[in-house]
């Protein structure tokens, strides 16, 4: 999965988009703090994504990186060692077994955070591992235990419904469905609407978008490691050999062939703490 994910980030403009979003967030919280403030954030199951860039010089008062993956947690390490920089803390967990139980949330922010409330909290592509009957908890959890007094949760994930055949949604729900009766009913936005009138957010702004990402690559190798990746083989379905032969064979004939690259519509969600609104 890391390795496939590294694919995607290489050839898709998907981390661009998220780091312009990020950026956004990142406005507001200036423009609602004192400059002088040195802001800690906590991001979570993001590894070792490009924003983490962002994230490393915009928040000096620690980057805090959750991740159950140690590959990319290691690259980081090694990353900030050899650049002298002192900013960045790993903490290697499943988040969906310590910030979903309110207790584990809280001793997971005075032990892992040594305390430190943070200002922001990412959840970029990491809600996928966590049934959307939790979301409720987990992000009430990270409001009330982890989140500061005023921050920002930023949350990015791909759109649950598409009607257009080049989205990976499309393709996702149109295989996994034909071949598992599963369709991905994780909807991000939709939740966020809901979230809104949860009374533990009554003091909160919600902000959603939908944004489209492309991806193409010239190595069908390549492309196809990123299909799979969409499709979660291995690591939920195991389509048989006669089915990964169709949606190859599908993937060759309607992108590879025509060079149409991979279209991906993701839902943003902000939740933004006594910060105003999103600039």
């Amino acid at each position: 999965m890391y390795d496939e994910d590294l694919i995607w980030s290489q050839y898709s403009d998907d981390k661009t988009d998220i780091g312009r979003e990020l950026m956004r967030v990142i406005r507001a919280m200036n423009k609602a703090l004192p400059l002088s403030e040195k802001l800690a954030v906590l991001s979570v199951g993001s590894g070792s994504e490009p924003q983490f860039k962002i994230l490393e010089a915009a928040f000096q008062g620690g980057v805090n990186l959750l991740d159950i993956d140690s590959v990319p947690l290691e690259i980081i390490k090694k990353y900030a060692e050899q650049r002298w920089i002192k900013n960045v803390s790993t903490i290697q967990e499943d988040y969906t077994k310590v910030l979903i139980n309110q207790t584990r949330a809280q001793q997971f922010q005075k032990n892992n955070l040594h305390g430190r409330k943070q200002d922001l909290i990412t959840l970029h592509h990491s809600l996928y591992y966590c049934e959307e009957a939790e979301w409720t908890e987990l992000f009430k959890n990270l409001y009330q235990k982890i989140l500061a007094d005023r921050g920002a949760i930023h949350a990015v994930m791909m759109s649950s419904k598409s009607q257009d055949h080049s989205t990976t949604t499309w393709l996702y729900n149109h295989f996994a469905g034909k071949f598992f009766n599963c369709r991905n009913d994780q909807d991000l936005k939709s939740f966020g609407r809901e979230l809104a009138k949860n009374r533990a957010f009554s003091k909160a702004v919600f902000t959603s978008r939908t944004h489209e990402a492309e991806f193409w690559t010239d190595d069908f190798e390549k492309f196809m490691a990123v299909i799979w990746m969409i499709l979660l083989y291995p690591n939920v379905h195991e389509y048989t050999l006669e089915q990964r032969e169709e949606i190859t064979e599908y993937i060759y004939n309607n992108f590879w062939v025509s060079k149409k690259p991979l279209v991906q519509k993701q839902d943003h969600l902000v939740i933004l703490r006594s910060l105003g609104e999103l600039l």
